[in-house]
This record gives C-alpha cells, structure tokens and sequence, in this order.
C-alpha cells in the first residue's frame, strides 16, 4: 500500500515540538476527460465514496424531470445532495420537500442523530432537544429517494434494498460518471442504511472534475444547486460550506465520512479526491491553512493574486487542549521542503513524497476535518 504521509501533528512546549501522530492518506486530482494530472501516495486506492456520492445518487431524479414535476426550489434541490447540519433551514427545507412528494418524516429510514450544528460549532445541544429523522444530515438524499419512488409509483418501504428499481437506476448512473461498470462497483452500506460503493480514488476525483466543468445538463443543475446554495449543502462553521463561499460559483465541495474530501473546480476543470486512511476527524481549525484572514492572506487569496508571497499564506494551525491551553500543531510534511510554487507555469504545487506535484489547492484537506469555531459566517438560507 503506497500512502503519502498528509499530516504531522506535533506536541510540545518551550519552543521545541516532537511528532506525536501522523496521518497517511492519497491524493487524486483529474481533469475531465478523467486523466490523472497529479497524485500523492495510492491515487487508485479503493476508497468508500461516503456522502460525496450524493450529487450522483440524485441524477435519476433529476433526469426523469423531478425537479419539475414537484416544484422544487433550488435550496431543496440542494438538500438532495447534503450533509446538512440539521439547522432550522435544512429541516424545514427537508419537510417542505417531502410534503411535495406527499410524505413526511415518518417514511425516511435513515435514522436520527444529534444535528451536526453542535460539534461544527462547540455548542451544547439542548436538554430537550429531540431529533427525528429530518434532523438526520442525509435526510434530504432520503427525501429525495422518496419523490422519486412517488413519481415513478415504485414501493416505498424498501427504497434502500439495493435490488430496488431505485438504487439500481442509482448505480448505474454512477458507473457512467465515474467510468466503472455498475456490476463493478463495490457495494456497501452507508451509515444511513443506503448503499454505498468502493471505487478507486482517482475515478471519484474524475466524477467531481466532471460535476464542475461537464456540459451534462443534469450535472451542471446540480452543480449551481449546490454552488449557489453552499448552506444548504453544509452548515454553519463547515468546512463545504466554507470552500464554497471560498470561490463561489466555481468549487463545489463534498465531504464524506472517515476521511474523505472532494473538490470540483469549474475553471479549472479538475476533480481532487482525497483520503485520509486512519478516517481521523480532528478538527484542527482548517482556517489557518486556507481561509483568508486577516491581516496575513490565505492560500486562496496566494491561488489568485500572483502578488502574494507563497509562504506568506501558510499559516500555523493551534491545537489547544481542554484547558484551551496550546498543545501542538498539525503540519504538512517538512512543510519547507515539499511546498514549492513553480514560477514558470504560475501555478502552486504541494509535491508529497516521491515528489509527483499536487495543486495547491490539495492542502485544503490535509485530513477529514470540521472546521474548528467561528471561521465561516453563520450560515443563513437563500431565497
């Protein structure tokens, strides 16, 4: 297995850090036409897609016209590709969603959990706060899968089996954007009971180049959906969210659990997956790597002004300890050694390991990680 080593997270104190933990991981980025421009580590590690599938589990209900046949507004449509934060607007949205299709909360089977609103932000959730499942961040894929079942008069109590008419146009589908037959894609169960598929890193990095920059009328409906209403998507203090707002109308974003990241770059036209192996969730505050900020720039303002010194925009991320005392730091790989701008194409790279050159943009996701406070602006519903 021939994995990158992503992150370094050191520990120390009076100026001096030891590594104490580091994280291994494979990078994948590919253009449109599915060729594979840089990677780090496995680029055909096989890999669960997890809730970046999503954008491609809705084409059917796309393409057959339901979109049309139950008036959905654009926020809702973005839901059927969320891994929403169960804030007020994203359950309304779901509700408002599956009374268009003449259901309600009742007939989703993907369970209940705390929203994700309050670890996004360190916030304690209620006493009395009792979530039902369209608090649950893959209800609106779950409602979504439910229109359809209603425009198509298929059964609805078992929408999940992955032999029902649903998740086998759903599979399909998915093997045609990601360029694996659908007998070949390997079939497992999310953590919301629908099924799920294991395909090679590099083949979901061509599926999102192909969300951002195709001409597939389908794709690119969901792609505006879920670029033109990143909250909807995401949540207040996410890291989707805050990529989204980051270059809006040209990234779309995706997480997926236990380590998994996407991007789909528009004017770029490429596609960047990445997995972290261990799946870890710390949350190191990805502001401090990519966000801008002020008064020093941040690696998305050094991608678009030439006029901002590369190192100026590599910030240090804090990983405090319960007490908020400074703990440590994660960093990227011999940071000074692997990070260099190549002044003849113009363009940023992140070299890993063996060398092989990654976009920049890559460094975005050193590992599967919220955003740690207050980075994004609370996120607020558009009409």
């Amino acid at each position: 297995m021939n994995l990158a080593p992503l992150v370094e997270v050191t520990r120390g104190a009076q100026g001096v850090d030891t590594v104490e933990c580091v994280h291994y991981g494979s990078v994948a980025v590919v253009d449109a036409q599915g060729h594979l421009r840089y990677a780090a580590g496995d680029p055909s590690f096989l890999t669960f897609s997890r809730s970046t599938l999503k954008p491609f589990q809705a084409l059917p209900f796309v393409e057959g016209d339901g979109v049309r046949h139950f008036g959905l507004t654009q926020p809702e449509l973005a839901l059927l590709c969320a891994s929403h934060s169960g804030e007020s607007f994203h359950v309304e949205g779901v509700a408002s969603l599956l009374t268009k299709a003449g259901c309600d909360e009742h007939h989703l089977q993907c369970g209940c959990h705390t929203p994700t609103f309050y670890s996004a932000t360190g916030k304690r959730a209620p006493a009395d706060l009792k979530p039902t499942p369209l608090h649950h961040n893959c209800s609106g894929k779950h409602a979504g899968f439910l229109a359809y079942c209603v425009q198509h008069g298929l059964p609805l109590d078992t929408y999940l089996d992955p032999a029902h008419p649903l998740q086998q146009a759903i599979r399909a589908r998915v093997g045609d954007v990601v360029g694996v037959k659908g007998d070949a894609l390997r079939l497992g169960i999310d953590g919301c009971s629908a099924p799920n598929y294991a395909l090679p890193l590099e083949k979901l990095a061509g599926a999102y180049a192909r969300l951002a920059a195709s001409d597939d009328a389908a794709l690119s409906t969901l792609f505006d959906a879920m670029t033109q209403q990143p909250e909807m998507v995401s949540g207040t203090a996410r890291n989707d969210l805050a990529f989204m707002r980051m270059a809006p109308g040209d990234w779309v974003a995706k997480i997926g659990a236990d380590g998994v990241q996407t991007i789909g770059v528009r004017s770029a036209g490429l596609g960047i997956a990445i997995k972290v192996v261990d799946g870890n969730m710390r949350a190191p505050g990805l502001e401090e790597y990519f966000a801008p900020s002020n008064p020093r720039p941040g690696l998305s303002d050094c991608l678009t002004n030439p006029d901002i010194a590369f190192f100026d925009a590599v910030h240090e991320a804090v990983l405090p300890n319960l007490a908020l005392l400074f703990a440590g730091e994660p960093r990227e790989d011999r940071r000074r050694n692997v990070l260099v701008h190549d002044d003849a194409g113009g363009d940023l790279r992140l070299a890993l390991g063996d060398r092989r050159a990654v976009p920049a943009a890559a460094i975005l996701f050193l590992e599967q990680q919220q955003l740690a406070g207050a980075v994004a602006a609370p996120a607020k519903p558009r009409a």
